[in-house]
C-alpha cells in the first residue's frame, strides 16, 4: 500500500512539474512563433506562414533602436555600478558585526519586496525634489536600486561557508587585505558574485514599472517602448522586440561562455576538483 502511494505521489510531482514547464515556456514559444508571423496583421495561432518581415520593422524602426541602445547602455552601467557596490556591501555585513546590521541587511534587500510601482513613483518624487530632470540620470539611478539586492543577496549566498580563518591565515603570513580578498575570498565567493551581476543585468534589461516613471520623452528603454506601441499602435513587431530582448541576454551568456567560459568565469565551487590537479593533494 505503502509503495502504491509513493508512486501516485512520485506521479504527481512529475504531472506538476511538467504543467508549470509548460505554463513557462509556452508563452515564449508563442511570442517567438508570432514574430515570425508571416502575415501583415495580427491573426490567430499558428501563423500560416512565416516571415522575418517583422524583424526588418523592428530594426528599421528609430524609436525602438533608440529604446534597446538606451536599455543597453543603462543595464551595462548599472550592472558595473550595483556589482561594486553589492560585493562590498555583501562583504561587509558578512565579516563585520556592529549594532543595526540586520537592519541595515534589510534595508540593502528591501527593493525585492517593495512593489516596483512603489519604488518608481517614489523615486519619481525624490529626483523631483532633487531638481533631477535628465531621463538618463533618472533611470540609472533606478535601476541601480532596483539591481543592487541582487548582487548583495548571491553575494552572501557565496559567501557563507567561507571560513574566515583562510582569510586570517593569509594575513598572518603576511598578505594584505587586498592580497587576501583577491586571493582568497573572491575565488570561492565568484559564483555568487557573477550571477548577482547577470541577475543584475537581465533584471535591468527587462524592468517596465520603475522606468515607466523615471522615462523622459528622449531617453526610453525597449521595455518602455514595446509598452507605450502596444497602447498606439499594436503590431506583431513587439513579438520582434520581445524576442531580441530575450537573445540579449542569451547571447550575453553565450559570448561570456565561448570567450572565457564559463566554469571557468563562475567556477567549479569551493573545492577544486582532482582533474585540476590542484587540490594539493
Amino acid at each position: 500500500m505503502r509503495r502504491h502511494v509513493d508512486d501516485l505521489g512520485f506521479l504527481l510531482v512529475i504531472v506538476i512539474l511538467a504543467l508549470t514547464l509548460v505554463f513557462l515556456v509556452l508563452p515564449i514559444v508563442v511570442a517567438i512563433m508570432m514574430s515570425f508571423d508571416g502575415r501583415e496583421y495580427l491573426g490567430k495561432f499558428p501563423p500560416p506562414a512565416y516571415s522575418v518581415h517583422w524583424y526588418a520593422r523592428f530594426f528599421s524602426d528609430a524609436y525602438y533602436l533608440h529604446g534597446l541602445k538606451t536599455s543597453l547602455v543603462i543595464a551595462v552601467i548599472a550592472t558595473v555600478v550595483s556589482t561594486t557596490a553589492g560585493v562590498s556591501a555583501a562583504i561587509v555585513l558578512d565579516r563585520c558585526t556592529f549594532p543595526g546590521k540586520a537592519a541595515l541587511e534589510a534595508l540593502f534587500l528591501s527593493p525585492l519586496v517593495v512593489p516596483a510601482v512603489v519604488i518608481g513613483f517614489a523615486l519619481l518624487l525624490f529626483f523631483a525634489l532633487l531638481g533631477v530632470f535628465d531621463g538618463f540620470t533618472r533611470l540609472l539611478g533606478g535601476h541601480i536600486i532596483i539591481t543592487f539586492p541582487y548582487t548583495v543577496r548571491t553575494t552572501l549566498a557565496g559567501l557563507v561557508g567561507i571560513r574566515k580563518t583562510l582569510t586570517e591565515a593569509a594575513l598572518s603570513l603576511g598578505a594584505t587585505e587586498r592580497r587576501a580578498f583577491w586571493d582568497i575570498t573572491f575565488p570561492l565567493a565568484r559564483t555568487g558574485m557573477i550571477a548577482g551581476a547577470v541577475f543584475a543585468f537581465a533584471f535591468s534589461m527587462d524592468d517596465v514599472a520603475v522606468s515607466l516613471f523615471l522615462t523622459s520623452p528622449e531617453t526610453y528603454t525597449l521595455p518602455v517602448a514595446m509598452t507605450s506601441m502596444m497602447r498606439t499602435n499594436f503590431d506583431l513587431t513587439i513579438a520582434a522586440a520581445a524576442t531580441v530582448l530575450m537573445l540579449v541576454t542569451v547571447g550575453l551568456l553565450f559570448l561570456l561562455d565561448r570567450v572565457v567560459g564559463m566554469d571557468r568565469l563562475i567556477g567549479t565551487g569551493m573545492h577544486r576538483t582532482r582533474e585540476d590537479g590542484r587540490d594539493g593533494s
